[in-house]
């Protein structure tokens, strides 16, 4: 274990390697020094969730899943113990029906951060580590059950004539009242031979982008449970040669803080440090998606 081949392995994995026999050989944390101060002991914890979804035009979900991460900042003196656990019902392999029965979060492929003691993790869901200075990845999961999905699409997409499209594009924001969605952006694919498009909405603006053939329409905020609609018409040049319109999907781009779509949450975090002084603690759920949240119509 302790001789290396060089020439295969890379040298982050050699670093890698030699970190953790030091830390076999001495007991030493090898990613934080102990002479770490701050007058104000803070630890940020950010769960960031991407939102993956493909579904039919009949509404069925075709595949859905959850890339997360959590992201921590920690700015602790000395060398802080941190305790942080997880939703009780944390199912980390597929076991049964039982598990998706009872709502229990399923995470697949965890990888953990090194400063992780993984013994922990598995008895009883919490995660305890020593971590290092400032910003850096404590965790990363995937999701692919129980997805809660932020947002649900009602499309009605007829071609009434050779020369025209029209649109009925209702959406309905599925989160908790209390919240909001930012920046919220549909981009709503129209035909090649498209001449000009005609959009009215209820909620923010929208308006058609020739050069990228799409509608796109923005909405700044939009509060949990309110649904809007776009109505558009969109008038087509005549073509000798008409080809069958492809309909690529609508594209949803979205951010809601203080959600998650996978359903993990963040039950305590503990700070300990031998001087035994008081920390704040903050945590910050955020659900996002980036042109990966299609509907087809």
């Amino acid at each position: 274990m302790y001789i290396t081949t060089e020439s295969i392995k890379s040298e982050m994995a050699v670093r890698e390697d030699s970190a953790k026999i030091t830390i076999q050989a001495t007991g030493a944390t090898s990613w934080r020094r102990a002479d770490v101060k701050y007058r104000k002991n803070e630890a940020f914890v950010d769960v960031i969730e991407t939102v993956n979804l493909l579904m039919s035009k009949e509404g069925s979900v075709l595949r859905a899943d959850v890339d997360g991460q959590i992201m921590m900042r920690a700015y602790l003196s000395g060398t802080p113990e941190c305790k942080f656990g997880l939703n009780d019902k944390l199912v980390l392999e597929k076991k049964s029906d039982r598990a998706r029965a009872d709502n229990a979060v399923e995470l697949d492929d965890c990888q953990f951060h090194q400063c992780v003691r993984l013994g922990k993790f598995d008895s009883d869901r919490s995660i305890s580590f020593i971590p290092p200075d400032g910003e850096f990845e404590l965790m990363k999961y995937r999701s692919t059950t129980n997805i809660n999905l932020p947002f649900k699409l009602q499309t009605h997409v007829v071609e009434p004539s050779k020369s025209r499209v029209e649109y009925a594009i209702h959406l309905k924001a599925n989160f908790d009242p209390k919240l909001n969605a930012n920046d919220v952006v549909l981009r709503i694919p129209t035909p090649l031979n498209t001449t000009s498009v005609n959009c009215k909405v209820q909620v923010g603006k929208a308006k058609y982008v020739p050069g990228e053939n799409v509608i796109i329409w923005k909405i700044p905020r939009i509060q949990g449970a309110q649904e809007t609609t776009l109505t558009a018409e969109a008038e087509l040049a005549s073509t000798t040669h008409r080809q069958a319109w492809s309909r690529p999907p609508i594209e949803v781009d979205f951010s809601v803080v203080m959600f998650t779509a996978s359903g993990l949450l963040v039950r305590f975090l503990k700070v300990f440090e031998k001087s035994g002084y008081q920390s704040v603690k903050w945590v910050r759920y955020m659900t996002k998606s980036k042109g990966t949240y299609q509907i087809r119509f």
